[in-house]
């Protein structure tokens, strides 16, 4: 049954992953104290909650970088970032390169993947 509360707070980080969650608001979600959401997300998902939220921030930024022409400032605004500085941070530390670097790396292997 606790799988259907936390399943829960995921559709929230899904459905509005900008939105500037903390843990009190998806423990709420959960029906659940903080400590007990924390606790029982990490044993489902392999890790805390924020954690997976900021992951889930970073797959969506990848995405966007690799098959649209959104400009990094928009995608940080839209992730829920301060700032296109704060968020470059964030993708570099997560990623291993900026967002631009991203793009253009994975735009020119796009096609010698497509020849495979």
């Amino acid at each position: 049954m606790t799988s259907v509360w936390i399943a829960a707070a995921l559709g929230l980080m899904h459905a509005e992953p900008g939105r500037p969650w903390d843990l009190r608001q998806l423990a709420s979600a959960a029906a659940m104290s903080r400590t007990t959401f924390a606790e029982r997300f990490r044993m489902a998902g392999g890790m805390p909650p924020l954690t997976y939220l900021n992951r889930w921030r970073m797959l969506l930024a990848q995405r966007a970088l690799r098959d649209s022409d959104v400009s990094v400032g928009s995608l940080a605004s839209d992730l829920g970032y301060s700032s296109e500085s704060a968020f470059s941070t964030a993708f570099k530390r997560e990623v291993g390169e900026s967002p631009l670097r991203y793009r253009r790396r994975v735009r020119a292997e796009m096609p010698a993947m497509g020849a495979l």
